[in-house]
């Protein structure tokens, strides 16, 4: 099975991936990085990989779609069976979504349905909930609407800051995206 990240930032689901023993025993095999940031730091985590790895800014583009297609046009060179988003800061449009149908997996900082959305972990804490949690969906048109995969609990402790809280979230992510990943592979 081959898989490709699609990521904006610093890349720590992304290492995840590439580090977690799960993957290689499934035989899942990252395919390459495609970043829409120049200088991210997820791109210097792929170079260290040995990772191969596509770059293309937004901005360079008039439309959500317009971009999109340029994307899939670098992804097709590596033939990807499975797409991870990995903190792309992108809403994907029905072009791409229509390319890979239930095939394409977000990683989100919260129990969805509830606190979708970007400031997730800030929502949760915010609302002062006993716990939040983080959930693997496959992608549809919504945002962070798509059917569930994989979830799983955090507590939110009471001498929990957000900061505490969001690297608990994080932990959590490293572990569950891999698993969610193998389901999906072993689905074929």
């Amino acid at each position: 099975m081959r898989l490709a990240v699609l990521a904006s930032g610093s890349g720590s689901n992304f290492q995840a991936l590439v580090d977690s023993p799960l993957l290689k025993n499934a035989s899942v095999e990252i395919c390459c990085l495609f970043c829409n940031v120049a200088g991210a730091k997820v791109i210097e985590r792929a170079a260290r990989a040995g990772i191969a790895v596509e770059l293309l800014s937004h901005k360079d583009f008039k439309s959500r779609e317009d971009f999109d297609r340029a994307v899939l046009a670098k992804l097709s060179r590596h033939k990807p069976d499975l797409i991870a988003l990995a903190g792309y800061m992108r809403i994907l449009s029905p072009v791409f979504l229509a390319t890979y149908p239930d095939k394409i997996l977000n990683i989100h900082p919260a129990l969805l349905p509830k606190f979708p959305g970007a400031n997730a972990i800030k929502d949760a804490f915010a609302a002062k909930v006993p716990e939040t949690g983080v959930t693997v969906h496959l992608v549809d048109l919504g945002v962070d609407t798509g059917p569930i995969v994989l979830q799983e609990r955090v507590p939110i402790r009471a001498d929990d800051t957000l900061e505490s809280l969001a690297e608990r979230i994080h932990k959590v992510e490293h572990q569950v995206y891999p698993k969610a990943v193998v389901m999906m592979a072993k689905r074929g």
